[in-house]
């Protein structure tokens, strides 16, 4: 939750919590979601069209996909979180001035668990 701050009110999340919450409540479904069932798993302190806004704006960003269910739309997510991070990660190297610095930094903040799942999917062996 956001702190509380001059400009927000305590326990006030911010758009991309929100984003990020909606986002999280599709990928646990097994089929598209409408805005009231996404606000009934968030809880009652979002309105309807607080949710609603923030699907179009995902689906506005093309991270959902409106599927026409009758008079009411249901979402669904159009990658899963793993592909959503990753590109997310692309786009930050791509606008930083130096990736491969960024990528030095990255690596050295690996646990070894995951430095090693990054050397095999590289097709490295074990040091």
């Amino acid at each position: 939750m956001a702190g509380t701050g001059p400009h927000k009110r305590p326990g006030r999340r911010s758009a991309g919590e929100l984003e990020g919450a909606v986002l999280a409540a599709l990928w646990a479904a097994e089929r598209p979601r409408t805005p009231a069932e996404i606000q009934a798993e968030l809880g009652g302190d979002l309105a309807y069209n607080t949710v609603h806004t923030i699907l179009k704006r995902l689906y506005d960003k093309g991270l959902v996909l409106r599927d026409a269910d009758g008079r009411r739309g249901a979402y669904r997510p159009t990658r899963d979180a793993a592909e959503l991070t990753a590109a997310a990660m692309r786009d930050a190297l791509d606008r930083g001035p130096d990736p491969i610095a960024a990528l030095q930094h990255f690596v050295t903040g690996l646990s070894p668990a995951e430095e090693q799942i990054l050397r095999e999917l590289l097709g490295e062996s074990s040091p």
